[in-house]
């Protein structure tokens, strides 16, 4: 049973993907985040970056507490929470 195995559902990015980048030569969290747009679909990184971590652990010899989380950034301009949940017009 083969088929992609989906590391960031929001983006569509693989195993494969992250581990293609990683051997290239990219094992900074950031610029992966960056290169593969992990973490900046809706849900947040909630379910990509802790697997982007880990196969950056396995892949460089690193334990997952070695390798910082991505910064989060927060919106350009402030957001009204009514506008995010659709409760208010913009």
């Amino acid at each position: 049973m083969g088929g992609k195995k989906i590391v960031c559902r929001c983006n569509d990015v693989t195993v494969e993907d992250v581990e293609r980048l990683i051997d290239s030569g990219v094992t900074d969290i950031e610029e992966i985040k960056r290169l593969l747009r992990v973490g900046m679909g809706p849900c947040q990184g909630r379910t990509c970056i802790p697997i982007v971590i880990s196969i950056l652990a396995r892949k460089t010899g690193k334990r997952p507490e070695e390798i910082p989380l991505p910064k989060a950034r927060v919106p350009i301009r402030p957001v009204r929470v009514e506008v995010i949940v659709g409760g208010a017009d913009e």
